[in-house]
Formats: structure tokens, sequence, C-alpha cells
């Protein structure tokens, strides 16, 4: 921690966490400043009382402590954070009303768009929205670095009960954590702390026991071409890196029924919805690459364990490689079994700085700069918006999110529930050079036959599974 004068104020500020780290360097890579931002929107049909929906959101700005953070940078360029007391910045209220509904969805896009100021500036902003067919909500634009999905869920579930307990009388929520003791906690563990040291030894041993495979989801050309490229017939990492990171969005919605058929045998299995997903989707790039058997995909890690670490806000997130190497003899069932296992093995070491884990790679395996293993990354979304809330049940409900326009990686699949009917959304953030709408369309379509292909029968080996799809 250092003191420094702002405002002619001194303010106690602390250095980044490997979580900000990561997003930090992915900003200070790309020249489109909104990277980090994360657009959403929260609408139900009903009418609403904007005063007191107002106050709601003051008020749970005074509870989340990482809605009030702030960054700034010392004299060598580090950059550091820090806690305001309080927001009284104006809360707009925009009436889209009379608008066609996704051109006002297209205007919420324009503003997810608009960079924030990097220093000692807020790094989000909240609006009440008022759309056609009387929904009336909120839209939210955080930065990545102060905030992540588990949070912003956090956020909005606190205005959604502040809002009733104000309006209704309903129990008002519990409590949040306050963010600053999550982040002593982090840093302490990060001053070569033994936990460290511990995690430090179990990913140079992952790193060292054998060189893995790129799998691309659109087959083998990448790694051919390379192959060709660098005269090394047998190079098992591919670069990744695009020459323009401009970005789309493309949402599928698999419908209740199908969902509520994962979500049951996830149950009966004693499975994780995660394994499952990780499952469906090492199958497709096995089969899209000549029914590979070593493949990998990097798994987020929510890191979110704690009442504290729930409830504190902040971004958490760590990515790992999530690397199965399967027999064809596999069943479905054992490789689900496999996942879960190592995935479990990866939760306990998760505190690592996942940067640090990627460089020691590369540096272990002598790859080129800008190269990966890993084709896609996986984050699946458990939390839902949702509440059984007295006096309001059963209200539908809307969920947005907003592309920013721009991506650091070439394929980002995030699996969330519906708001609406907890049926299962696949997010699949893209950059446009690098994927088409049609080979997304593609790597959904095949995924899903893997995954019903799978739970329709367990018992199947996974060479089965790549025959019959």
């Amino acid at each position: 921690m250092k003191e420094f004068q702002v405002n002619n104020v001194m303010v106690q500020a602390y250095p980044l966490t490997a979580a900000q780290r990561i997003h930090n360097f992915s900003r200070l890579a790309c020249p489109y400043h909104q990277l980090l931002n994360i657009g959403t929107g929260l609408y139900i049909q009903q009418d609403v009382d904007f005063t007191l929906l107002k106050d709601a959101i003051y008020e749970a700005y005074a509870r989340l402590d990482s809605m009030r953070l702030r960054f700034l940078q010392d004299e060598n360029g580090e950059v550091y954070q820090y806690l305001v007391p309080n927001e009284d910045r104006e809360i707009r209220l925009v009436d889209f009303s009379q608008w066609n509904e996704e051109d006002a969805h297209n205007e919420m896009r324009k503003w997810t768009a608009i960079p924030f100021k990097r220093f000692h500036s807020p790094m989000n902003e909240v609006v009440m929205i008022k759309l056609p067919d009387g929904y009336n909500g909120i839209y939210s634009k955080v930065d990545h670095m102060t905030m992540d999905s588990s949070s912003i869920i956090t956020f909005y579930t606190d205005i959604l009960q502040l809002y009733c307990a104000k309006r209704y009388g309903t129990e008002r929520p519990k409590p949040m954590q306050p963010y600053i003791k999550a982040l002593e906690r982090d840093l302490a563990y990060e001053a070569n702390s033994k936990a460290r040291q511990r995690d430090e030894k179990f990913w140079m041993e992952e790193i060292a026991k054998s060189e893995p495979m790129y799998t691309d989801f659109n087959g083998m050309g990448r790694l051919i071409t390379q192959r060709r490229e660098s005269g090394n017939p047998n190079q098992r990492s591919a670069s990744i890196a695009s020459r323009s990171p401009l970005a789309s969005i493309s949402v599928y919605h698999l419908e209740k029924e199908p969902s509520d058929r994962l979500m049951q045998f996830c149950e009966e299995s004693h499975v994780p919805m995660v394994c499952l997903l990780l499952m469906g989707l090492r199958t497709v790039l096995s089969k899209f690459n000549n029914d590979e058997k070593d493949v990998s995909i990097k798994s987020c890690v929510a890191r979110r364990g704690t009442l504290l670490e729930k409830r504190s806000g902040g971004t958490r997130i760590h990515f790992f490689p999530l690397r199965t190497i399967m027999e064809p003899e596999t069943t479905f069932l054992e490789g689900l079994h496999i996942i879960q296992e190592e995935q479990n093995r990866i939760f306990r070491h998760a505190n690592f700085d996942p940067v640090e884990q990627m460089i020691r790679r590369v540096k272990y395996w002598n790859t080129a700069p800008n190269t990966s293993y890993e084709s896609l990354s996986l984050t699946y979304q458990p939390m839902t918006l949702r509440q059984n809330v007295e006096k309001i049940p059963d209200i539908p409900y809307k969920s947005f999110w907003y592309t920013n326009g721009v991506a650091a990686q070439p394929l980002y699949l995030t699996v969330m529930h519906r708001v609406e009917d907890n049926g299962l959304d696949f997010n699949f953030e893209y950059q446009k050079e690098a994927v088409t709408d049609y080979e997304m369309e593609y790597l959904y379509y095949y995924l899903c036959r893997v995954l019903f292909r799978g739970i329709e029968n367990s018992s199947r080996t996974i060479g089965e599974i790549l025959e019959m799809i």
C-alpha cells in the first residue's frame, strides 16, 4: 500500500491483483480503449418507480465498494487502485419507450463502445431505462478491472432487492463484504506466501509433463499452415494473434426443455454443468482436428468460494488451461469424471498468476511469441438474476449483454442462464477476422450434438460419439 495525494486529499492506494493485471496487460496491447468495457441490461415488464430505483442504485453504490474504485498511475508508470467514499453522480433516465426496440439496444451498444477515462475517474455508468412494451430497468457499463460477471449479477441483485424493500416492504438484502479486505488477502498471497510457493510448484510440474497439442475451432488449417511456414512438421503450438481485434457477439438460445435435460443429467450424474460443457467442447475440438486425443481449453475459475469473495465485488477471474488426453474407448461419463478431477486439481491452485503461468509455459517449450495451445476460452456463469422476491414473482424479464466492439482473443464462450426461464444462453464473443457467423453457428450446432448424444447414453464412448456426429 502507498499513499498518494488526490485532489488535495491523501488516499491509500493498492497495487493491482493478478486478475486485474490480466486485463491491464490486454488493455496496453490493444489500440481500442473500450476493450475492458462490459455493457449489460436488465429490464422487467412492470411499471417502475424511478425515484425509488434511483435511491436503490445510490444505496447499492454505497454498499458495493468496487463500484467506487478508481485507478492512478505513479511516476514509474505503475497502476494503483483506491476507493472514493461515495458516488453522487447524476443517474440518468433515458426513455426509449417510443423507439423501435432494436434501435434502442443498438444505441446502448454505442454507449458500451465509449471508453472510460482511465485514471482518477469513475469506472462505471448506470442508466435507468424505459423500453417499449412496458419493460423498464437498468443499463450498466463497467470496467473489467473493477468488476466481473459475478460482481455485476451481485450488483443488479442488490439493486433489485433494495428497490423491492423500498417499494413493497420486503426483506432488505444482507450486507456486502469489504473490497479492501479481499484485496489485501490476494496481495498477501502474492507476497511469496507458502500457498503461492505450493501453487508455483504445481504449475511448473504441470508445464513439464509434456507439450500440449493445439486444437483449433476451425480445424487443422491454422496449424498446418504455420508448420509449413516454420519448417517444423511437428510443431504443436499455433499463433492466435489477429491483425484486428474488432469483434462481435453471437448469442444462441437453447430452449428451456433441452436446457432442463442437461441440468437434470448433471444433477443425476453428480457432475457440474461446467464439466459437461467442457466435455462437449473438447469433443468438438477433437472432431474438428482429426479426432485428436490431446485437447486443451482455457477454463475460467471464478475464485469466489468464501462469503468474502462472493460479496466483495471486484474482478476475480483467472484462466488456466484445462488439458485432457482421452482415448476413443473412454466413455462419455468417464470423460466427465476425468474433467471433473482435473478441474478440482486446478481449483486448488487457481490463485496463481495466470499470466505468469502462460509466460513460464512459453519459455519452457520455447514457443514463438503470441502462440498458444488453446483456441478458445470458456466461462460458465451459474448465478442468475431471477430472485424469489416476495410481491413480484413471475414477472417477465429481459437481460442483454452488449458488445463493446473489440475482443482480446479470437473466441470466448460464456454460457449463462436466462433470467426469463433459466434456459441456457451461449454467448460467443469473437474477433471478426478470425471467425464468421457461419462458423459460430457450425460450432454451436456440433456442441449441441455432442452434448445430447452424450447425455442420452453416457456409456457411449468418445469414438462412438465422434462417428455419430
